[in-house]
């Protein structure tokens, strides 16, 4: 009986030793790109948004549809866009003025479109319940009430976000103002002023997108080919002193940390809904997926410096934490046009003050759910009064790769597992990381769009987190107000 234990005991070791050798070959090793990139695409820069004044009333035309890209495999690759065949061209509009989408759905599947960082009433949003059903239209409108920054758009279908994400519906929103606009900043959109909306990919042997993931890669798919605006190996000619990026993690998944090759400093100089106090010198920006960040980086000429993406500060291999990649070559002329400095007083950021705070919250992430709950469309998680601040403790607590998204508001970060923030988390935000365990204290205060029947999310942007339950619903409400029935997530109808 003692052999058999021993001999038991020994294969349930072998058994174990065997285990542990199979979840290492699942684990992918770090990747390292540098050096190995050519560079040889120029970056294409999406193209500014058409647009059309009715009254007081600016209005896009918005269409998702299919078609094909060339994303550095042997053959093209099918892919979705928005007025094109990838991506979506960037919307631009003023402060205070107001807004009408026609959003138009030729896909063959049902799809959502989200403003991301937008303040807007709920209805508007483009969340899981305003769902387009293929051949329809839907025609959100509203008022821009909030600074200069950059936002962007994207589906956010329940259970699909992913998969529509990483097919390629995404694209930037900028929104201007007049006190960002007296300010000597570089703002030539193409020129000195560029997007970057930075993203890994996976192709096969036809050149298809690969959406298949390790059984241990829990944070979903982690892309080899990374495409900045959907160009591989890109490179940007520099025709002036100073550049602005506005860089966009619009990734599933991974996080980067953008820094030079050369480690040259840059000044950050705003963050996910505007601008900073006053610039901040770095060397090295971390954004996890969903999160932007502004950048004023200085050239000398004839040079040529590449921006690399580093090991993340969580090292999360799974998520490609430990990765180091190239992800785009500037390439400066001989002759660079002069640019100013970059102004030491960018904007006010307000201080909201946690005095002012009528509630407290708590949300921890774990096992796709929050607070142990899973995503339910019909259920309400919280209730927000109109005109309230609030503070909000959100904690990491299985180590995963998540991050935490509010809609319709931008906070602030009072704290990370109790202390100061740094300088460049000190500004408006609307995205934040989340290492384990270190509970993240945001404030916020809500506006005046009110509903008791469409909700807002919450959510990890980790988008396959998002999709398999890591997200909840709050409702903002009139004092007394109490939520009423969800309306059930139609498809809107077609016009003809």
């Amino acid at each position: 009986m003692k052999f058999l234990v021993v001999v038991l005991g020994l294969g349930v070791l072998a058994i174990g030793a065997f285990a542990a050798w199979i979840a290492i070959a699942f684990v992918r090793a770090p990747l390292d790109t540098v050096g190995d990139v050519d560079f040889d695409r120029a970056l294409t820069i999406p193209p500014l948004a058409e647009s059309r004044v009715d009254g007081d009333v600016r209005t896009f035309d918005l269409r998702l549809q299919s078609g094909t890209s060339d994303l550095g495999a042997d053959h093209l690759t099918p892919t979705w866009g928005v007025n094109g065949e990838l991506l979506g061209p960037t919307l631009r509009a003023e402060r205070g003025e107001a807004v009408a989408m026609r959003v138009h759905n030729d896909l063959p599947e049902t799809s959502t479109l989200h403003w991301h960082g937008m303040h807007l009433p709920a209805e508007m949003d483009g969340g899981p319940h305003q769902l387009i059903e293929p051949g329809n239209v839907w025609s959100p409108t509203w008022t821009i009430d909030q600074p200069a920054s950059t936002l962007w758009y994207h589906p956010h279908l329940h259970g699909g976000t992913a998969d529509h994400v990483y097919r390629g519906l995404a694209g930037m929103f900028i929104i201007d103002d007049p006190l960002e606009a007296e300010l000597d900043l570089p703002r030539d959109y193409g020129v000195d002023d560029l997007p970057l909306i930075v993203q890994d990919k996976n192709l096969d042997d036809d050149g298809e997108l690969d959406m298949s993931e390790s059984f241990f890669a829990s944070a979903g798919v982690i892309g080899e080919t990374i495409v900045v605006n959907g160009t591989p190996g890109p490179y940007a000619d520099v025709t002036t002193e100073a550049v602005r990026l506005r860089l966009l993690n619009g990734a599933n998944a991974r996080p980067f940390t953008f820094a030079f090759a050369d480690g040259r400093d840059f000044d950050l100089i705003g963050t996910d809904g505007g601008l900073l106090e006053t610039p901040v010198a770095m060397d090295a920006l971390q954004l996890s997926p969903g999160e932007r960040g502004e950048i004023v980086v200085r050239f000398e000429p004839g040079e040529r410096v590449v921006l690399r993406s580093d090991p993340s500060d969580t090292g999360n291999v799974f998520a490609g934490g430990q990765d180091r990649l190239d992800i785009i070559e500037f390439r400066a002329a001989e002759q660079l046009d002069p640019s100013p400095r970059v102004p030491d007083q960018l904007a006010e950021v307000p201080r909201l003050d946690p005095e002012d705070a009528s509630e407290e919250r708590s949300f921890r992430l774990s096992d796709s759910t929050i607070n142990g709950l899973e995503m339910d469309m019909e259920r309400v998680d919280e209730v927000v009064e109109a005109g309230a601040t609030e503070i909000w403790t959100v904690t990491n607590a299985d180590g995963g790769s998540h991050n935490f998204h509010v809609h319709d508001v931008q906070f602030q970060v009072l704290d990370i597992d109790g202390r100061e923030p740094p300088p460049h988390l000190r500004g408006w935000k609307d995205t934040v990381w989340l290492r384990q365990s270190e509970p993240v204290r945001l404030i916020m205060r809500f506006g005046h769009h009110t509903s008791t029947e469409w909700p807002y999310m919450f959510h990890c942007h980790t988008l396959r987190h998002e999709d398999e339950g890591m997200m909840g619903q709050f409702m903002v409400v009139e004092p007394g107000q109490s939520p009423g029935p969800i309306p059930h997530a139609e498809g809107h109808e077609h016009e003809h």
